[in-house]
């Protein structure tokens, strides 16, 4: 394996960060053509390529060292959803997509989506308005208005104002 580790080495220090501006949920992403145009001459010039085939309930990823035989495998699962109107083999082959671009990135160690982890980002928790109705005692209500405050719209603290006057009546 010492070809192999040497070459995927030199190649994680050769290739950029790979962005493209491809809009996710919330977030945006390198798509496989952007990502391919940039890893392939790069692997080429390191002697390393790579397959991913469909197995099973997923997607085996296998990077080669094209000299000495070397291989690395991975195998990642793809799990069946539904996603919205596309039927069961859309959804599938929007999977398979998504996971060969993961399964990949994860291999040779590619940056394509801005990370935000390290930035001190933090999800909010979502707030359902409708638990403002189920306050029954204005300790209730303060309290919950203490733990969503930081993620509150004005439309929601409108909602708390006038629950309030509710239960001060």
């Amino acid at each position: 394996m010492k070809n192999l580790i040497k070459s995927l080495s030199d190649f994680q220090n050769d290739c950029p960060i790979i962005h493209k501006d491809t809009k996710g949920h919330n977030y945006t992403y390198a798509d496989l053509p952007q990502i391919f145009s940039v890893i392939n001459p790069l692997l080429k010039k390191h002697k390393l390529c790579f397959t991913q085939l469909l197995e099973n309930d997923g997607i085996k990823t296998i990077l080669f060292h094209v000299e000495s035989g070397e291989q690395l495998e991975s195998f990642t699962q793809i799990p069946k959803v539904k996603l919205g109107s596309m039927n069961d083999y859309q959804a599938y082959g929007s999977g398979v997509t998504y996971f060969r671009r993961y399964a990949l990135s994860s291999m040779l160690g590619l940056i394509t989506d801005k990370d935000i982890d390290a930035a001190g980002v933090q999800v909010k928790e979502s707030f359902d308005t409708k638990l403002i109705a189920n306050c029954n005692t204005e300790e209730e209500l303060t309290s919950l208005y203490a733990k969503y405050k930081a993620s509150l719209t004005d439309s929601d603290i409108k909602l708390f104002t006038n629950r309030k006057l509710q239960l001060t009546k």
